[in-house]
């Protein structure tokens, strides 16, 4: 086999990611949130700079996705937006890590 062919064929399975987690802005929401046990909105636009809008469109697709859950509720007066991964959000995010480390780890030195 050329390494033409051994480069193919590993690069090949980085087809086979999950897309919407692949997108950076989403990888860093799913990476905040499988270490912690949740987080709130703001701390999450905090750490990944994301804008208001940005985050809360992302977040969006992540709960269509079945991978975030999102709980709203208000303190005093104030909205308050708690964020955690679904069991199904900590698997496929395992699974998209798991994935990317082997296709590295298969790539010729």
């Amino acid at each position: 086999m050329s390494i033409d062919e051994a480069v193919g064929e590993d690069l090949r399975s980085v087809a086979d990611i999950d897309r919407l987690i692949h997108e950076p802005a989403r990888l860093m929401i799913l990476a905040l949130l499988y270490v912690v046990e949740s987080a709130d909105f703001l701390f999450l636009m905090r750490q990944t700079g994301l804008t208001w809008g940005n985050l809360s469109s992302h977040l969006s697709k992540l709960e269509e996705a079945g991978y975030v859950q999102i709980e709203k509720e208000f303190v005093g007066k104030k909205p308050h937006t708690m964020l955690h991964l679904t069991d199904d959000g900590r698997a496929a995010f395992r699974e998209y890590r798991q994935r990317m480390k082997q296709v590295l780890d298969d790539l010729p030195d």
